[in-house]
């Protein structure tokens, strides 16, 4: 992977602890619709809604996200301590959005 790519991917990311279960994870707001998650950990382990979804026989890759967590982040941005960067057409940061 080259610089470019690893910093396309990785730039913007930020710890966010789960209000719900404690998991943490790393964010990166890119719009109000668009959130990118990387998990640092096992989900199935660290996330009681990805084990419940793994002891059931289903396999985690098939949860989209943690509902618990969505809901996290939302109001992470919704109180300011997540930051929302817009990106305009050609993909530059156009300005900086607070949740509110």
């Amino acid at each position: 992977m080259t610089a470019e790519v690893t910093e396309f991917l990785t730039a913007g990311l930020r710890p966010h602890e789960c209000r719900s279960c404690g998991t943490c994870v790393l964010v990166k707001k890119n719009s109000l619709t668009h959130t990118s998650i990387q998990w640092t950990t096992d989900a199935s382990r660290s996330c009681p809604v990805f084990a419940a979804h793994v002891a059931a026989g289903r396999h985690p890759a098939l949860l989209d996200t943690c509902e618990h967590l969505a809901d996290s982040i939302t109001d992470a941005v919704r109180d300011g301590s997540l930051a929302v960067a817009d990106r305009s057409r050609d993909g530059s940061a156009a300005e900086v959005v607070r949740g509110g």
